[in-house]
């Protein structure tokens, strides 16, 4: 056991002999290893170090530059400050140089510009400008222009001025493009009347300085006007009247404007309608009565000249027809039975007088009630939106007076009718009445007898 001990013993003293002569040769190794870092981080600094310098002379040669940069800039601008200082001086000298020697050219100067302007805004929008265009462009340059106008300048000032006074007083004719409404482009020969208005076969026409183009208007004026256009047009020699706007287009744009009658009636709406309808149904009816009752008339004369011969084929013809057949009877009976062929005819010459009468009645009731209904709609209207734009008003209000007019127009000549309808229907029942009596009073004088 004790041996085992020795060996034990012996084995570990020899283990850590060899542990540390191993740790003895690692720390020289780091000792080496630290020396060799130490030579070569001096080494390294030193070069930082050189580096450095080098880096801080340049520094210091750009500072010195600059600085000497900014003191030539100083001195520079100190320079051009007194040469602007003296440039302003001498720029109000030569101002005042050059006012002086302008005189009244100057005061030319301002005139021209006005006057071109002036110039500018009356040619560009004449209508002459149609047969002459493009004159607004020197007078705009003329117009716009800083510097005092040459002579050539002035002369188109006065040509485009002279021009204009020339042409106005002439009727000219010439030919140009048409802008028609549906966008297409015609050639047309028109005749400008002055400075007034330009009209071709198709009526008045609008110059649109805008877009310089000649185009017709939306809306002619009422038909006696624009039909004095067309014959002015058509005409070839002697004088023609035409209707001439000395407002250059402002009459006639407000004519244009202007409602015709068909507008105006359509503003009655239904209520305007059904007063047409029975203005129409009153005005077939007096026309039926009235051809009956001429031929009744025509034929009642005829059987005036042939009474022993009677002819059914009117109410007299049929009156004697009943004499006839009933003359051996009295004179009471004979009363009898022509009042009844009397009443018999009555029913057919008096048909629809009554209904015409009934029209004439209901139509200014229906112009009343178109009234009402207008009247309602506008204060439903001033309800909405208030009394501001009295356009929103007027639509209603129109419906409302011409429903009135419309029932007016109607019953008016449908009560003249029915006055000569009935005339004729009595004058019908007033023979018929006569030559009753007279077969009376023939049949009763024989009975005297």
């Amino acid at each position: 056991m004790k041996k085992i001990i020795n060996f034990v013993m012996l084995a570990a003293s020899m283990t850590a002999g060899v542990v540390a002569t191993a740790n003895a040769n690692q720390l020289d190794d780091l000792l080496k290893q630290v020396k060799a870092d130490r030579v070569s981080e001096a080494k390294l600094d030193k070069k930082r170090e050189a580096e450095f310098k080098a880096a801080r002379a340049d520094k210091q040669a750009l500072l010195t530059k600059a600085k000497k940069e900014l003191a030539s800039q100083n001195v520079r601008n100190k320079r051009l400050t007194q040469e602007y200082s003296a440039n302003e001086i001498t720029l109000a000298q030569k101002e005042q140089e050059l006012d002086t020697a302008q005189g009244t050219l100057g005061q030319m100067f301002g005139v021209s510009r006005g006057a071109a302007a002036d110039a500018y805004g009356a040619i560009s929008t004449s209508i002459v400008s149609a047969e002459f265009p493009g004159r607004g462009e020197a007078l705009s340059r003329i117009a716009n222009s800083k510097k005092i106008p040459l002579l050539e300048d002035l002369e188109e000032l006065w040509f485009a001025l002279q021009t204009e006074m020339t042409e106005s007083g002439k009727v000219s004719q010439f030919t140009a493009d048409v802008n028609q409404l549906d966008g297409s482009t015609t050639t047309e020969t028109i005749t400008r009347i002055g400075a007034f208005n330009l009209v071709y076969e198709g009526g008045y026409l609008n110059y649109n300085s805008g877009l310089g183009l000649v185009q017709p208007l939306a809306k002619q004026p009422a038909s006696h006007i624009e039909s004095s256009a067309a014959d002015f047009f058509a005409t070839t020699s002697g004088y023609s009247p035409l209707y001439i706007d000395p407002s250059r287009g402002g009459i006639l744009a407000l004519e244009t404007r202007k409602k015709t009658v068909m507008e105006f009636y359509h503003q009655g709406k239904q209520v305007g309608y059904v007063i047409t309808v029975l203005l129409i149904i009153g005005f077939m009816i007096a026309l039926e009565r009235m051809i009956v009752l001429s031929t009744m008339q025509s034929r009642m004369k005829a059987q005036q000249k042939n009474l022993s011969n009677p002819n059914t084929g009117n109410p007299l013809g049929r009156l004697l027809k009943v004499y006839q057949d009933n003359k051996t009877v009295d004179a009471e009976t004979l009363e009898l039975k022509l009042d009844e062929a009397i009443l018999r005819e009555t029913p057919t010459v008096d048909r629809g007088i009554n209904l015409i009468k009934m029209f004439a009645a209901m139509a200014p009731l229906l112009g009343l009630l178109g009234t009402v209904v207008g009247m309602i709609m506008t204060f439903q209207t001033i309800t909405l939106f208030g009394t501001g734009d009295p356009k929103i008003m007027a639509g209603n209000i129109s419906l409302a007076l011409v429903t009135t007019a419309l029932g007016l127009i109607a019953a008016l000549p449908l009560i003249l009718v029915h006055s000569i309808i009935s005339s004729k229907a009595k004058a019908v029942l007033h023979k018929l009445d006569e030559q009753s009596v007279g077969l009376i009073a023939e049949l009763a004088e024989k009975e005297s007898q």
